[in-house]
């Protein structure tokens, strides 16, 4: 048979970055889900939630008292020059702003938006001095969000098309909620509750802890999952006692029981807990492929939890999703919506999605990111179904957002012009 002739079709390149905030109101939580109002439930109202600053008792009330939605919504737009877009979203606000349009912009704009893998190892690269983890890789999640984004609308195809296709036809989802009965009700295959005191409450509230999850339990029945999410909260001695009370009463996992960098912690918890029922899970606050191989490479959790839209974006939780299965361990992401779908989707040992509840009483379904995204896919009877659009299916909503650090189109076009003129050099080298 004769070779088919021809080239392939020119593919756009990128002609601009831009990076916004969202200036919406307080119950309109954008990327940030802790942007809310006081009173809401995953604020610690009325009933408190267990956090690293409980420790204080300036801080230990509320969340929102120390600061942790003090960072906001970052949006990120990368627009080819046929005038096609991608989006992607994370959390980092003004700060977040600053990093992509005066830093990282340069490795984006001019380059052909396919080249994921080269535009994120220059921009993980680049930060190394003040980067690797938290806002830096925040933003260079954003910035890739968007180009796989574009790429889809490109190609005219939903992302989990581009990673590979659908490896099962419907996706399970469970809830985050203060109402496991609600969420029950309202089809989820499971919920998870959070932990309400910490160390710092000492034996009172280990045994608040256990009466909260046994009314719960009692409440939702025997064979409904219940799961406990500690936030970073507690430290080696008192995740081994809780887990161990809360075991007979069905606790499915503990999630994120230790601040992220003791790996030592997990290790030792894992040893004391072996042979439990209970299955050990982390890495919500765990960036790039580096620290998920601390914690698979010392086998001391079941289920692997990162946030897509900040540990790095599709580009890097793809390679960890596959290490992950290569020790048989599972991936359930945090929260990031569409963004997580479209992974779980296109990988077998994604099974599950989370949905964090995040009305103000965890009474009915409300989309992850605000209204951000007005086209936003909701779960429906205990499934997530993604619409057949081309990217990650959503429409940005605009009248919020706003420009902290805005360049002249003649800035971008000097950065585009510079990589989409970029030669190497033409004599071969032994590149090793």
């Amino acid at each position: 048979m004769a070779a088919t002739e021809g080239k392939t079709k020119t593919f756009p390149r990128i002609k601009c970055v831009r990076a916004y905030i969202s200036e919406s109101k307080p119950e309109d939580q954008g990327a940030d889900c802790h942007d809310v109002k006081d009173t809401h439930w995953i604020n610690g109202f009325p009933t408190p939630i267990a956090n690293p600053m409980s420790g204080y008792e300036q801080y230990a009330s509320t969340r929102k008292s120390w600061g942790i939605n003090a960072l906001g919504t970052l949006v990120v737009e990368v627009e080819a020059d046929d005038g096609t877009c991608g989006v992607g979203v994370t959390i980092g606000g003004v700060p977040g702003c600053y990093i992509v349009e005066k830093h990282l912009s340069r490795f984006v704009e001019g380059q052909d938006p396919r080249d994921v893998e080269l535009m994120w190892d220059q921009m993980f690269r680049a930060t190394l001095n003040y980067g690797r983890k938290g806002l830096p890789i925040q933003c260079i999640s954003a910035i890739d969000l968007a180009l796989w984004d574009l790429v889809g609308k490109l190609r005219n195809e939903p992302v989990y098309a581009l990673l590979g296709g659908k490896t099962k036809q419907r996706l399970p989802v469970y809830s985050t909620t203060a109402r496991p009965d609600i969420a029950k009700q309202l089809g989820f295959v499971g919920a998870k509750i959070p932990c309400a005191y910490g160390p710092a409450d000492g034996d009172e509230g280990l045994k608040k802890n256990v009466e909260i999850f046994k009314k719960w339990r009692e409440t939702v029945g025997p064979d409904f999952p219940l799961m406990l999410d500690c936030y970073m909260a507690l430290n080696v001695p008192y995740t081994i006692k809780l887990a161990k009370a809360l075991e007979p009463l069905g606790l499915k996992w503990i999630e994120e029981f230790l601040p992220p960098d003791n790996y030592d912690g997990y290790r030792e918890v894992r040893e004391a807990l072996r042979g439990s029922t209970v299955l050990l899970t982390t890495a919500e606050h765990e960036y790039s492929r580096y620290g998920y191989q601390l914690l698979l490479n010392s086998k001391c959790v079941d289920i692997l939890q990162p946030d897509i839209s900040w540990l790095g974006g599709i580009t890097e939780a793809r390679r960890i999703v596959a290490m992950a299965s290569a020790h048989d361990v599972l991936v359930v992401p945090h929260g990031s919506s569409i963004y997580s779908y479209h992974l779980q989707y296109a990988f077998r040992n994604c099974p599950l999605a989370e949905f964090i509840n995040l009305s103000p009483k965890a009474d009915k379904i409300v989309p992850y990111f605000g209204g951000l995204f007005p086209d936003e896919p909701l779960p429906a009877d205990g499934y997530i179904d993604l619409p057949d659009r081309p990217g990650f299916g959503v429409t940005l909503r605009r009248d919020t957002l706003s420009r902290p650090f805005p360049r002249s189109e003649e800035e971008s076009r000097t950065q585009a012009l510079r990589n989409a003129t970029y030669k190497s050099q033409e004599k071969p080298r032994m590149p090793f």
